[in-house]
């Protein structure tokens, strides 16, 4: 009659020659199992620290870019307001109802949450356009927005170009502007993150008093309140860089929401 005792089985398992290939199959599968478990396991148990990790991240990151910003840090702290995240459905200038940061990018992973932009809208060079973003706001003793961080982004004159757009409450008037990531030419482009640069921004109007965007990237010296002076030797670059401008101030990027929030609406 058989041993059926699993310790037996498993001392007469242990007792088979390393080499036997029954032995080799059910000891890589226990090993992987083990590890799977393990893994598993880890992964339940980190995952809250994870989350406050990012969470802390994401702040860090947000800190440095207000603080790359000029004047911004001052006008923090002279409002002692704090800024809170909200994302946002583009089309309709209005919080979304249902993505979160935390869901934002499951939610981007749908092409669905995407909308192709035809050559006529696509000044900035995208492509296409996500139909949720996630922004930055300070709102005042009132409740009123007092400054909003707004993502850009588009096609520079050799690789993408990514920045922050501040907007005091009027959501025309630029409070500054940080740049993210670009990688166009040292020396010339590549000066659009140079801070005496940047430091033109604040104050210049992003649109006239029809609505119309005419921000713009001067060719020489800046003529009016809608223009900070070009780069000697980067007009493709100046040109890029007043079409992104220009497409996140219009209708296709975060026109509606400047709308709702001039109606008092947002």
């Amino acid at each position: 009659m058989a041993d059926m005792n699993p310790i037996s089985a498993w001392r007469r398992f242990l007792a088979l020659p390393n080499e036997n290939r029954t032995k080799t199959v059910i000891v890589a599968f226990l090993v992987s199992a083990v590890c799977a478990l393990l893994v598993s396991g880890a992964t339940v148990v980190l995952r809250p620290i994870q989350a406050a990790n990012r969470a802390a991240e994401e702040q860090a990151r947000l800190e440095a870019l207000v603080a790359g910003i000029p004047g911004m840090t001052e006008l923090l702290e002279q409002s002692g307001g704090s800024l809170s995240t909200v994302v946002i459905n583009l089309p309709e200038g209005a919080a979304a109802q249902d993505v979160t940061p935390e869901t934002l990018a499951t939610a981007l992973d749908d092409a669905a949450n995407w909308t192709t932009l035809s050559p006529g809208e696509d000044t900035a060079g995208l492509g296409r356009r996500p139909d949720y973003a996630q922004i930055y706001l300070l709102r005042g003793e009132n409740g009123d927005i007092s400054l909003a961080l707004l993502p850009i982004s588009g096609a520079g004159y050799q690789a993408p170009i990514d920045a922050i757009l501040a907007l005091r409450g009027d959501m025309n008037t630029i409070a500054g502007l940080a740049i993210t990531n670009q990688a166009e030419t040292p020396g010339l482009g590549g000066r659009i993150e140079e801070p005496a640069w940047l430091a033109q921004f604040p104050g210049t109007e992003l649109a006239d008093a029809t609505g119309d965007v005419r921000f713009a990237v001067a060719k020489g010296a800046a003529g009016n309140e809608y223009e900070v002076d070009g780069i000697t030797g980067a007009t493709n670059t100046g040109n890029a860089f007043t079409k992104i401008m220009r497409f996140w101030g219009g209708p296709e990027g975060y026109g509606p929401l400047i709308d709702a929030v001039q109606r008092g609406e947002f």
